[in-house]
């Protein structure tokens, strides 16, 4: 089972976004949300944000259990650009350019192994 959320125009540049990213990609999910809450990044925040709505929903959709669940596909893409111009002296203007981002995270389930524990008193 995948569970998909998305987050669109975050006002953080993608290069930023992926520094993040790259800590909880392929992590169990209350791992990620560990890591996440003590990460000393602006995008940590709305990236836990993200991953809780992710989880609540596999929760409330699914009745999947939040052990069970890891990040199978984080990604970062790069949204609109916001174009500005910084005048300086004799004319000149130099631009601003700030970016977005759009993330797009996928939950999947662990299969749990189920082991047959046979009794070597059976056998007897």
């Amino acid at each position: 089972m995948e569970i998909k959320a998305k987050l669109s125009n975050l006002r953080t540049s993608p290069r930023k976004v992926r520094q993040v990213i790259d800590l909880v990609r392929g992590k169990k999910v209350p791992q990620a949300q560990s890591i996440l809450l003590f990460t000393v990044n602006k995008s940590a925040r709305n990236i836990l944000k993200l991953l809780n709505s992710a989880v609540a929903s596999a929760k409330h959709d699914f009745q999947l259990d939040e052990q069970n669940l890891f990040i199978s596909k984080i990604t970062v893409d790069e949204g609109p650009k916001l174009k500005r111009w910084h005048p300086m002296s004799r004319g000149r203007a130099y631009p601003i350019i700030k970016r977005s981002s759009h993330i797009a995270l996928i939950l999947s389930e662990n299969k749990p192994v189920v082991k047959d524990k046979k009794n070597k008193s059976d056998k007897k």
